[in-house]
């Protein structure tokens, strides 16, 4: 089945589409959460409550060496919750997933602008890919493509790896790559709420009511 995230650290959007969404957890990155002005250490114990006993939560490490990224993975995998450790998908960064999957810590490789660069990520071992869509786009790439492309890899070299595409402007972004048969994707908040937002539904649904 499909992994559904949230892309925010936000506690009252995570609640709101909880009630309507089968949300399996959140995504954070180091700028989403300075710009919620809330730590790892006080937002998670209320997403855990909000999502449930079976959310996951995907974390991203800030150290800058292959040897304090895996001592960081230790400590936010200790922590009592279903953690995923986001690390870059750099050089360095294959070289941390290879000592964290030694030690079998989850792994999402982010960053990922190529197919290439998420097919090494995922014969690294790392367990989810996330190639940013939008954001390739915007650097005159195709997303989608190379959404397209990583998952005929994963699908050839029958790699254990699920793609959780991040970075979207509109819901097509994400339509197109949910065609693709993706096990996981990342919303962020305005293009989840996107989804509900088709012109002709509310008036739809005020004719039903005065008839």
């Amino acid at each position: 089945m499909l992994e559904l995230y949230l892309d925010t650290a936000d506690v009252e959007q995570v609640a709101r589409f909880n009630e309507c969404l089968p949300v399996k957890g959140v995504t954070t990155n180091p700028s989403i959460l300075a710009n919620s002005g809330i730590g790892l250490n006080q937002v998670l114990p209320v997403l855990a409550k909000i999502l449930g006993s079976d959310a996951r939560f995907h974390v991203q490490v800030v150290s800058q060496t292959v040897e304090n990224m895996v001592k960081e993975a230790r400590q936010i995998a200790a922590l009592p919750y279903d953690m995923v450790i986001k690390v870059p998908a750099t050089e360095l960064g294959l070289a941390a997933i290879k000592l964290m999957k030694a030690e079998a810590i989850p792994v999402l490789a982010t960053a990922v602008y190529s197919a290439h660069q998420g097919f090494l990520a995922a014969l690294c071992g790392a367990d989810y890919l996330a190639p940013y869509v939008n954001r390739i786009d915007a650097m005159g790439g195709d997303g989608v493509g190379v959404v397209a492309d990583l998952q005929l890899l994963l699908d050839r070299h029958r790699l254990a790896c699920k793609i959780l595409p991040a970075s979207f402007k509109n819901t097509q972004q994400a339509l197109d790559v949910l065609k693709l048969g993706v096990g996981a994707i990342t919303l962020p908040v305005d293009v989840a709420e996107q989804m509900f937002g088709h012109p002709a539904v509310q008036p739809a649904v005020d004719q039903f009511t005065r008839d």
